[in-house]
């Protein structure tokens, strides 16, 4: 695979985590943004983005707390982002999104059709309502059935995993019971059970309902093992950190006897929940202007 090709995939799955695709009207006008949020400590991620796709911006509020690649130029989305989605659909909801959005682009860029038509059609287009349990229909190849690791490799390939996980999955130590502490990967969802359906194929994880969401997740050791080799070396973004501090204490535990390996990894959860801590401003500054060891 093309260092374009894994690139494109892999945006499609950052883009089912944590994109958008917005239209909306506003003093006559309409106006298109796609956008990729993360949490501002997460800059690196927002700038690969956009030194590939090379057009579009990262902003960050002066809160500093979240930030966002955004394009709205139409001209810009139609040229760079929809021959993307278009290639590589998106096996989520957003699908939908998309799709709308798309039409709009077209729409706004027609140069047969004047600014009452445009109005009408645009109009009608936004007041449809996604169906209830949507399905992208990227998922038709499999009739929409994911009864093995095979069918779902089908639809779902590693870089969009990579992507999604990214913005949707969690490496993290947890406590299990009084004295113990165990290393947890989830991946949570409250739409889009297909798409968890496949992820636990591919990963050989369980897929659990809770009551407001559901999850795919793990504590169990063979399979963080397998979850280790699956991710190492794939991340672009700052979760890539977070993995390998994950990964590394994972091996090391071992190495301790009770009660320091209690101790090591209570150590070790701290310091990834300091790392999700950190806010950035536009310059790669921490918002109290101190520098961080961990960047």
């Amino acid at each position: 695979m093309s260092a374009k090709g894994w690139f494109e995939k892999w945006l499609v799955g950052v883009v089912d985590g944590d994109g958008s695709f917005t239209v909306t009207q506003s003093n006559g006008k309409w106006n298109l943004e796609f956008k990729v949020g993360q949490s501002s400590y997460n800059l690196r991620l927002l700038h690969h983005i956009k030194k590939i796709i090379g057009v579009g911006s990262v902003y960050v509020p002066t809160n500093g707390s979240t930030a966002r690649y955004r394009l709205r130029n139409v001209d810009h989305i139609i040229k760079y982002l929809i021959p993307i989605f278009d290639k590589y659909p998106l096996l989520t909801s957003k699908y939908y999104s998309y799709d709308l959005f798309k039409k709009t682009a077209f729409i706004l860029s027609n140069k047969i059709l004047n600014r009452k038509e445009k109005d009408v059609i645009l109009t009608r287009l936004k007041n449809n309502n996604i169906p209830d349990n949507y399905i992208s229909p990227r998922w038709a190849i499999i009739n929409n059935i994911v009864s093995s690791k095979e069918d779902a490799s089908l639809v779902m390939s590693k870089p969009w995993l990579i992507g999604f996980t990214e913005a949707e999955g969690s490496f993290f130590i947890g406590k299990k019971g009084e004295n113990r502490y165990v290393h947890y990967f989830v991946i949570t969802q409250k739409l889009d059970l297909i798409a968890l359906m496949a992820i636990s194929k591919i990963l050989n994880i369980p897929l659990n309902k809770h009551k407001t969401y559901f999850a795919v997740e793990t504590s169990k050791s063979s399979r963080i093992s397998y979850i280790i080799n699956y991710f190492t070396s794939t991340m672009k973004g700052m979760k890539a950190l977070e993995f390998r501090i994950w990964r590394r204490s994972f091996r090391k535990r071992e190495k301790f006897e009770r009660p320091k390996r209690y101790e090591y990894l209570a150590k070790i959860q701290n310091q990834i929940r300091n790392i999700r801590s950190i806010r950035l401003n536009k310059n790669f500054e921490l918002a109290h202007n101190k520098p961080s060891r961990f960047l």
